[in-house]
């Protein structure tokens, strides 16, 4: 009887933990999502009229639709939390393992490509000839600069969901 209920605690624990995590997950894609979406600025140098937006490097495209579908998936395995079997069975644990393993990657791969376009943005390439931009355009790289900081909690939120929902489904 002991071990019962033991075990409901651990799975009550984990509903718990895996419903915090999914929804701080969709936050932070959202808010990361709506950040770069929204990332646009037009400034004047020496005279020129130029301006700063996210469609403009495919890194930034490829960060802000990644986290669009973060976004959209993590709703959708909340979901799936929610409606799906209780307790969780070993099925449903390794079926959320993948779906938090693919996301992981996803947002991995896509915060990487922004962070590195970030970097020569705020700091340039001099071996290349490319300068910094983030002089002239503050508040587009200070929005870029909050986006990816949004974009890796998820990431950080999607790596402790991938460890529990492995640990889960073995068993």
């Amino acid at each position: 009887m002991q071990k019962q209920e033991e075990h409901q605690h651990r799975n009550k624990w984990f509903f718990g933990f895996q419903f915090c995590l999914r929804l701080l997950s969709i936050g932070a894609t959202l808010a990361a999502s709506y950040l770069i979406l929204t990332s646009k600025q037009i400034t004047t140098i020496f005279g020129i009229v130029a301006d700063a937006r996210y469609s403009y490097s495919t890194a930034f495209r490829f960060f802000a639709y990644a986290n669009i579908v973060a976004c959209a998936l993590s709703l959708l395995c909340f979901l799936f939390l929610l409606i799906g079997p209780k307790p969780p069975n070993v099925k449903k644990c390794f079926v959320m393992f993948l779906h938090d393993l693919i996301v992981t990657i996803l947002l991995m791969g896509a915060c990487g490509a922004a962070a590195a376009i970030g970097y020569v943005g705020k700091y340039g390439e001099s071996h290349i000839g490319w300068a910094a931009i983030c002089d002239n355009f503050s508040k587009f790289c200070n929005r870029v600069i909050l986006s990816l900081v949004f974009s890796f909690l998820a990431l950080i939120f999607y790596l402790f969901l991938t460890i529990t929902s492995a640990n889960k489904s073995r068993g």
